[in-house]
């Protein structure tokens, strides 16, 4: 009996550890999986207001939750730098291209095309495969009209109108070291000008400017705010305080303007547990359903992808004085030419 009794014992013993150890095998394995498939992070550049619009879509179709992190384009570039031997996100979104061809010269991303790409015209696309664009928008000014119709002038509509001392402090636009915004105004007038005429009337500029905010967005939203004048930014950020019902109207420079794509990309070697998500993310973004969202969420952005629909007072870039914009250029000078404008607004400054 007591023989019996230790085998009974024993064996109820050993059903307990079997079932100790499936549970944790299936914690370890299972659990971990569908947590794994079911999360995505992200950094990215687009206006914190207009972010949710485009992540809750994206749940509500897969079941994934995107965590994200909002920073200005430059921003992002810098946390990748500084992140490169052990990415904390998987997915880079938003920001002109030529910041990710920057990331892409110094290794930080990996190659992805996306099957969605058929439906972007060749002219976008990043021959190399690093970046995948996802909308397109052309510089502006947004003026504030009742600042203007008090005073009784016109709208600035050249760059060299921006240099007219009435302008004194009623200038906003972003430090191009944090925007991307900001590095493709400077980029844009670089290309224009050449490099030394067009530092030159930066810090001519200079002496206009109320602030150089950290967001490329920030500047129509001060316009709006009375808080300048004239507002340097993409013409999709230049719309929304104006659909919103402040005092907000557009110009654009006659010399010609410059213009970006924005780009989403894969951090390479970013968690391993995420790739197949942030591959099915990019996917998204890129297709009709993600890109409808624009016309739906007040944000103005052009689609790339041909069969999306346009929002209704959205400005085409082909209607307007477009420079043959150099992204390739542009992404790989990015560096050398923010060191320079940061150089030439600390001796303006000196200056005043």
């Amino acid at each position: 009996m007591k023989t019996n009794a230790k085998r009974s014992l024993r064996g109820l013993v050993l059903i307990l550890t079997l079932f100790v150890l499936a549970q944790a095998g299936l914690s370890a394995s299972g659990d971990g999986e569908t947590q794994g498939s079911k999360r995505l992070t992200i950094y990215c550049a687009l206006p914190e207001t207009e972010i949710p619009s485009y992540v809750e879509a994206f749940k509500a179709e897969t079941g994934i939750t995107v965590d994200y992190v909002r920073l200005s384009a430059g921003e992002v570039l810098s946390k990748v730098q500084v992140e490169k031997n052990n990415p904390q996100a998987s997915v880079w979104y938003g920001g002109n291209c030529d910041t990710f061809i920057a990331a892409a010269g110094s290794g930080l991303l990996e190659k992805y095309t996306s099957p969605e790409v058929k439906n972007i015209p060749e002219s976008y696309r990043d021959p190399d495969g690093f970046w995948s664009p996802v909308y397109v928008g052309a510089l502006a000014f947004a003026v504030d009209t009742g600042w203007f119709k008090e005073r009784g002038i016109p709208y600035p509509t050249s760059w060299a109108d921006l240099l007219d001392p009435v302008y004194k402090d009623q200038i906003s636009m972003a430090h191009p070291g944090s925007s991307g915004t900001a590095y493709t105004i400077l980029a844009t007038l670089v290309q224009m000008m050449g490099e030394e005429d067009a530092m030159d009337y930066l810090k001519s500029l200079n002496s206009n400017i109320r602030q150089y905010t950290k967001s490329g967005s920030a500047p129509p939203k001060n316009v709006g705010l009375g808080e300048a004048a004239v507002g340097l930014a993409f013409s999709h950020d230049c719309l929304k305080p104006a659909q919103q019902g402040y005092p907000v109207a557009l110009s654009f420079p006659s010399e010609g303007t410059g213009y970006e794509i924005g780009a989403i990309a894969l951090i390479k070697n970013g968690p391993a547990e995420e790739q197949a998500n942030a591959r099915l993310f990019i996917d998204w973004v890129l297709s009709k359903t993600g890109q409808d969202i624009y016309s739906t969420n007040d944000s103005f952005r052009l689609p790339v992808n041909v069969n999306a629909v346009v929002p209704e007072g959205a400005i085409n870039i082909k209607d307007l004085p477009i420079i043959g914009y150099d992204f390739v250029w542009a992404g790989e000078n990015r560096k050398r030419l923010i060191d320079e404008f940061t150089q030439v607004v600390a001796n303006a400054d000196n200056l005043k």
